[in-house]
This record gives structure tokens, sequence and C-alpha cells, in this order.
């Protein structure tokens, strides 16, 4: 039989008088619990508050796409609240080990909240610190499966020049270790200045880049017509070298001057020397490009994320777009088209770090899942009196009318189980009213357009 004294255990019920401890108690059920008995059942009615009494009791159920594991202590009160709009129990509660609770139901709420006043307030105070709790849970997994997206996608982009480069690089090796081979084979013949001069002029005309790159189909020719000039020449077995020369772009009636100045085996040694040359120059090329792409990424990450900057400062809308959209290039380049109209006078705002980027990040993301991965993204900038409007707008689908008007909505998402926690566009809104603005949405099948008005920043002087 529980006692007056159980509640008062209870920090929950601490200093209440005992004629509205009586009454509680009247209104409840002690349970008695085995260890692994179940108290509460996911998916079921909510319509109990459990005071937990005695024994380790636990809940279990998904937060954010993934399961949780929550321990409830002797003294703690769990199950549906006063005032909660809760209808069905999101999580299962059992005991860990033998103890007992007590049960109150919903329907005497209203009776609570009129003859035990003051705990109705600790109630509300619990639900807010437990709303609180679970709201910046679901926030932390929001950004951490964020990051985890952006994080793969930009191992996914630096992957690729890195290993092209270091594919580039074992190249190399090789290839100078062929024009090593190819100086000594020269070096073996008595070349006169007229010679030396030819070779050298050639080779310095063969590793500039040509003006206009050629097609497939155009190398292709090209390697077949400066095969048959070697072949004629009694060369037969340097396809590959005419291959690295068509892809420079050689002309075979350039090579002829060789043969009209030299012998077979010289004009040969010289061919391999100016091939490996144009190989390195072509290695070169590849390096410092896939390079480049990699210090490209690097300073877009470091632009997204404001790092070594202070917080609040001036930054230009486009600019914080455009690395968006770096980062987001391993999904946007399967098979989204982006159409850009920018406000060529720079627009600044007052940003507090990296915080808009995020905004811009979960508009884009959701836009392109909306398409599917394929579609027309549009981006558009402009002035509006003293507010700056960037408008992100996409070809799929559209939003449905009746699923518009709670899509800023705390842990609302149309995404499967585990795929997504509602709370991109919730963070969105928190963030762009941070920065003193709006955002609105119009929708319509084939035109979805999100417009985020922000306060326009002084440009420095």
């Amino acid at each position: 039989m529980i006692q007056k004294s159980d509640l008062l255990r209870v920090p929950a019920f601490e200093g209440l008088p005992d004629d509205q401890l009586d009454w509680f108690i009247s209104q409840s059920e002690e349970i008695p619990l085995k260890a692994g008995e179940t108290f509460l059942q996911q998916g079921t009615p909510a319509v109990w508050m459990f005071v937990v009494l005695e024994g380790q009791m636990q809940m279990r159920g998904a937060l954010g796409g993934e399961a949780v594991t929550i321990p409830i202590e002797p003294g703690s009160i769990t199950g549906l609240l006063p005032f909660s709009r809760m209808k069905v129990a999101v999580m299962t509660g059992r005991a860990v080990t033998d103890g007992r609770i007590l049960k109150f139901p919903s329907s005497k709420f209203p009776d609570l909240v009129q003859k035990m006043w003051e705990l109705a307030q600790r109630l509300v105070g619990m639900m807010s610190d437990r709303i609180r709790e679970t709201t910046r849970y679901e926030q932390q997994q929001d950004r951490l499966a964020g990051l985890g997206k952006l994080s793969a996608g930009l191992a996914h982009e630096l992957n690729n020049p890195a290993s092209a480069a270091k594919r580039a690089t074992s190249l190399l090796r090789d290839t100078l270790y062929r024009i090593k081979n190819a100086a000594q084979e020269l070096g073996k013949h008595n070349l006169t200045d007229v010679q030396r001069s030819e070779i050298e002029k050639l080779e310095a005309s063969f590793i500039q880049p040509s003006e206009t790159p050629l097609d497939t189909l155009a190398i292709s020719d090209l390697e077949d017509q400066i095969d048959s000039l070697l072949r004629s020449h009694g060369q037969a077995d340097l396809w590959q070298l005419a291959a690295d020369l068509a892809r420079r772009g050689v002309k075979p009636e350039v090579l002829e001057s060789l043969f009209a100045t030299m012998d077979a085996d010289l004009a040969r040694a010289a061919l391999v020397r100016i091939a490996a040359s144009v190989e390195i120059a072509n290695l070169l090329i590849e390096i410092e490009s896939s390079t480049s792409r990699i210090s490209d990424l690097v300073r877009a990450v470091k632009e997204y994320t404001y790092m070594d900057q202070t917080q609040a400062q001036n930054v230009d809308i486009v600019k914080g777009l455009e690395n968006t959209l770096t980062i987001l290039n391993h999904k946007l380049k399967r098979g989204v088209t982006v159409h850009r109209q920018y406000e060529k006078i720079p627009l600044l705002v007052n940003s507090f770090g990296s915080e808009l980027n995020q905004v811009w990040t979960n508009i884009i993301d959701n836009a392109i899942d909306a398409m599917g991965g394929k579609g027309e993204l549009r981006i558009r900038t402009y002035r509006d009196d003293d507010c700056v409007v960037v408008e992100i707008g996409d070809n799929g689908p559209g939003i449905p009318p009746d699923i518009e008007a709670h899509i800023f909505e705390p842990f609302f998402t149309t995404k499967g189980v585990g795929e997504g926690t509602g709370l991109g566009l919730d963070t969105v809104q928190r963030i762009v009213k941070k920065h003193r603005g709006t955002i609105q949405v119009t929708s319509k099948p084939g035109d979805t357009r999100f417009q985020v008005f922000l306060p326009l920043a002084a440009a420095p002087a």
C-alpha cells in the first residue's frame, strides 16, 4: 500500500500538503513490476502519467531515426504530462529491476491542475525541460547527419583529383626514365647544330597546350595520320608515341622536318625524346589541375565554415551560395543543372559564422532530393528595398498543399524512417529569424521556390 512518505521522496511532490497527496494517491494505481516487465508499449494511446517509486526503469525508442535507451531513476516522472499534445507513446517502458510505479490517468489532469496547482506547474516545467532536451538531441543528430552527408561528398570530391594526381605522378616517374634513356640515345649521335635546333624547336612547340582542345574523334583521326607517317618511314612500332602526340594536337606534316634532316635512327631517338617531353607536359598539367581542384575544395570548405574568422561579419551572399554549391557538387553532377541569376552588385549580409550557409545547404539539398537528383536548380539574388532576397527554386513535383503548411514545423518530415529528422527547414527558419529575416515558399508542380529575405548590410567604405 502506497504511503504519503513514498510520494514525498519524489522531488516533484516535495512540500505539498497532505490533503493534496491523499487525493493524488486516491486517483492513482500502484503497479508492482518484476525485472523485464513492460509498463508502457510504444504505439499505444498515451493516457497515463507514471511516477517511479522504486527500482530502475528504462525507456526505449527512436529519436531522429536512431534507437536510444533512456534510464529512468526512482523519483522520476515519465509518460504523459499535463498540457502535453502527445497522442501515442513514442517509446516502450520496461523495468530493469524489480520495482513499483504509480499510474495516474490523463483523464484526471483537469482535476489535478485545479487541486494541485503547484504540482501542475512543476510538471509543466519538467515537460519544457523534456522538450528542450529532445529538441537539442534531434538538432544534434540533424547536424551530425548533415555533416556526414557533406563529409561523404567531400571525401568523394577530394578522392578523384587526389587519385588523378597520384596516378599522374607514377606515370611521370616512368616518363622521366624514358626521357633519360632517349637523351642518352641522342648523345650517341653526332648532332649538327641544325639538327639540335630542329629537335629543340619541335620539342618547345609540342609541349605548348593547343589553343582549341580536340574532341575524341579528331584525336583518333590525328593518331591514325601520325601512325601512317611513322610507318612510311619504317617506324612501325611507335603507335603509343603516335597516340601521345595526337593528344597534344601535333600535326603529322610538322614531323616531316625530322625525317628530312635526319636518318631513321636519329629521327627515331629524337621522336622518343620529344614524345617523352610531351607526355611530361601532359602529366604536369594533370597534376596541376588535380591539385588546384583540391586547393579549391579546401578553400571552399574554409570559407563555408568561416574557419579562422570572427563569428559575426558582413558576408557576400553570392560567395556563400557558390561555396555551398562547391560543397554539394557531388550531388549536383549526377544530373542537376544549375541556373544562376545573381545581382551584379555585391549584396552583403551580417552573418553569424557559417549559419547562413547551413540555410543554403538545407534548401538546396532538399531541392535535389525533391527532383530525384535530376532537374533544374535555379538560384537568384536581388535587392528589394533594404533587403537581400535569395530565391532557390527547382522543377520538381512540388509540395502538396496539405504538407506545405507544416514544412517548417519541428520534426515534420516526409522522408522515411532514418532518412530525415524533420529539423532541416525548422533549422532554416530559426537561423533566418536569428538574422532578422523571413522565409516564404510557393510551390506548384514544376516550380517550387524558397525566398529568404535578409536585412542588407552597409557596404564597407
